[in-house]
């Protein structure tokens, strides 16, 4: 297991992180409350996290010269702000040079794009203690908090700020440090490396005099699969046994147990009256002990009955313990650092989730009314003070050692600590949240996309779930993003456009697509890709051909040697008016003869215009005189006469260099069969491959970015059967 030593600082600083630079976003603090207004289960603290939109009160003192050194190492780590070296050194030298200011900017700077670094949150809210400002140091102690809601490390900085800062002579003091501890063991409490915040709650109720309240905490984290859960029972034993059980104990438990143990004497003093009773002179009888009053015998008997309660409580948390175990054993770095973690923490992680998966019951709604009634039963068992009731008693139910959705919540935010920059467990966690609560997903999808700002298929898929859930300007507001971050992709406009299209946006589709082919005019490939996308909008949808053709023509002019702009053009005036497209059709195969295409691509193309006038002319000659230049394009290329007569070989050729889907099975090929329809292949569907996510932009499917359009052209090939017309 971890030592407490690896999880409470970030060590061994300096590897390179995967992730792109962010804006630091803002966010209003939330206000302190001296009710129990604080979070109070794990699920809600989770809920409301959002490291997605937080960033530290403006620093008042910016304007202050600098260090020596500062806007070098400032400039370095925003000019590199994938190297997580580079920010660290920068706040190692202000930390040298002593600068408050300094200090203040680089850590606001450094959380905003690494907020789980929990360790760079209490240095900054130290710096604010030390230079006097108190409120400032809560402040940031809050913003980590809200970030890692789970950090047990940071709520014990905070407690341990708070208690050394506010006036416990005030009424309202207790009554805030109680409410920040309940606030604690609600988002933390369920982790399995949790016990040093439960046992900072109880020692300070043993300070505050509170021996009930010492209780009803203990009796909370008995219920809790800790790392040291043995430890938490023998604390309750030795209370138990330190204390009176009518000072220690709530009224009722106090008064249930009292009474069974005095009903219990009674019948053991009937029994051995009744075996001394021969023997007793006549007249004498034992004495009767008043009602009221408590020997020490009934104590020893109070204390007896109630750990007999509470070894039934510890023997099934030591149970659940132990099926934890093997798993936290695998976990070596539960915090968060740029470091990859090795492949046997992550299966892990997997096999842990996997676990804690499978115990969740088949029937939610029945473990829900179990769980309440056990709420009931533990609020019955506890009670307290008036004033201290309700947030003593409020969180015993999250501590439930239940197989509900909590405990695993609580796995996946420890696991997304660790692994934040893994896709997967994100991935995870969304696909379990899905089908509960759509804003907890929203709340999920923000952080991790700010942890992966350079993953482009976790922020496309962020869209379609806002575009699904009927928030379009979120969705936009996403995709707008990610296009300007990571310009140049072609999948991220081409789902832009789509977006549009689909909200029945249809002229800011085509804009966006036409902007797209302004701005890749000196790359020629991308050009091409996005004319024929612009052009089958106009196509299909804008029932615009002629500027289809435009589009298309146009972009034969940048790049004449594309086949797949030869074939969209084809295509297109093949789909035309067969009247009017005759003319049009050869002209277009004319230019493409006439262009440094492949040879088995000319052919084909030639191939195609011979099976058109074939169908649609009303001139036998203008057939034959389009054969007579077949055959002649066939003697001139040589060795692919035979190739193309046949069909099948060159096509599937043609089709395997850029076309071929993406599992590997040869495309479609139009039967030879002449009187059997032309049936054209649909497009395989769009795949995205980002395996490659910490080198730019590679890896995002490589027909998005090179020589390979075959998805969103035409694929057709054409055979045709040369038995019309005699050999040449």
């Amino acid at each position: 297991m971890a030592t407490d030593g690896e999880m409470s600082e970030n060590r061994e600083l300096g590897e390179p992180s995967a992730m792109e630079a962010a804006e630091v976003p803002t966010l209003t603090l939330p206000e302190m409350s001296d009710e129990n207004g604080f979070t109070n289960s794990a699920s809600e603290a989770f809920a409301k996290a959002d490291t997605a939109s937080f960033s530290l009160p403006p620093a008042t003192d910016e304007e202050v010269d600098m260090p020596a050194d500062f806007d070098r190492l400032w400039n370095t780590a925003h000019d590199n702000s994938q190297d997580f070296t580079s920010w660290t050194d920068l706040l190692q030298y202000c930390e040298q040079e002593g600068h408050i200011a300094a200090s203040r900017r680089a850590l606001m700077a450094f959380l905003g794009r690494y907020p789980l670094c929990y360790g760079y949150w209490k240095k900054i809210a130290d710096l604010e203690r030390r230079a006097g400002n108190n409120d400032k140091a809560a402040e940031v102690c809050l913003q980590g908090l809200q970030a890692i809601p789970l950090s047990v490390d940071l709520w014990i900085h905070y407690i341990n700020l708070l208690l050394g800062t506010l006036d416990m002579n005030q009424p309202d003091s207790p009554k805030r440090i109680r409410s920040v501890f309940e606030d604690a063991v609600g988002a933390a409490g369920l982790d399995f490396h949790s016990d040093r915040l439960w046992d900072l709650y109880d020692e300070w109720e043993k300070e505050q005099s509170n021996l009930r309240n010492v209780t009803a905490v203990l009796d909370r984290v008995l219920k809790v699969p800790t790392q040291h859960y043995n430890a938490h029972y023998e604390k309750f034993k030795t209370h138990l046994s330190s204390n009176e059980p009518k000072e220690a104990l709530s009224p009722e438990e106090y008064e249930e147990v009292r009474a069974l143990c005095r009903e219990t004497q009674k019948v053991e003093r009937a029994e051995q009256a009744k075996e001394k009773g021969k023997e007793m002179p006549p007249g004498e009888e034992e004495p009767v002990t008043p009602e009221d009053t408590d020997s020490e015998e009934l104590m020893q008997r109070i204390r007896e009955q109630v750990l007999l309660r509470r070894d039934a409580i510890y023997q099934e948390n030591e149970n659940e313990v132990r099926k934890r175990w093997n798993f936290e054993d695998t976990i070596k770095r539960p915090y968060f650092h740029v470091k990859p973690l090795d492949q046997i923490q992550l299966r892990g992680w997997h096999s842990y989730l996997d676990w804690e998966l499978a115990q969740l019951s088949k029937d939610p709604e029945e473990d829900c009314n179990k769980d309440s009634n056990k709420m009931d039963t533990d609020v019955k068992e506890i009670t307290e003070e008036p004033e201290v009731t309700a947030q003593i008693e409020q969180g015993t139910g999250e501590t439930e050692v239940a197989r509900d959705d909590r405990r695993l919540r609580v796995l996946f935010e420890r696991c997304l600590i660790a692994c934040a920059l893994y896709e997967e467990f994100w991935t995870r966690y969304i696909q379990y949240l899905e089908s509960r609560c759509v804003d907890e997903v929203r709340a999920v999808y923000k952080r991790a996309c700010l942890h992966l700002p350079s993953n482009p298929n976790l922020h496309m898929r962020r869209a379609t779930f806002e575009e699904r859930h009927g928030d379009l300007a979120e969705a936009r507001r996403v995709l707008e993003a990610l296009d300007k971050n990571m310009p140049g992709l072609a999948v991220v406009r081409i789902h832009r456009a789509a977006l549009e299209r689909r909200a029945g946006q249809l002229e800011q589709s085509e804009a966006l697509l036409q902007e797209a082919v302004s701005q890749s005019t000196e790359k020629p490939i991308l050009h091409a890709f996005y004319s024929i996308k612009l052009a089958r909008l106009l196509l299909k949808l804008g029932g615009n051909p002629g500027r289809a053709r435009s589009i298309l023509q146009e972009a034969l002019e940048i790049s004449p040697g594309n086949d797949k702009l030869h074939l969209n053009l084809l295509e297109l005036e093949a789909s035309s008016e067969p009247g009017s497209s005759a003319q049009a059709v050869q002209e277009c195969v004319t230019r493409a003869l006439a262009a440094p295409l492949a040879p088995r691509t000319k052919i084909l193309l030639s191939q195609r215009c011979l099976q058109f006038v074939e169908e649609y002319s009303n001139s036998v000659q203008s057939v034959l005189s389009v054969y007579e230049e077949h055959q002649k394009l066939l003697k001139e290329l040589g060795g692919t006469k035979r190739e193309a007569e046949n069909g099948d070989e060159g096509q599937e050729k043609l089709i395997k260099g850029d076309d071929a889907p993406a599992d590997g099975t040869s495309a479609q090929v139009p039967p030879t069969d002449p009187q059997a329809p032309i049936t054209v292949p649909p497009p395989p569907e769009m795949t995205m491959d980002v395996s490659a996510q910490s080198g730019g932009y590679g890896g995002y499917n490589n027909w998005y970015q090179q020589q390979q359009y075959g998805s969103y052209g035409y694929p057709n090939t054409w055979n045709y059967n040369q038995g019309y017309y005699p050999p040449s």
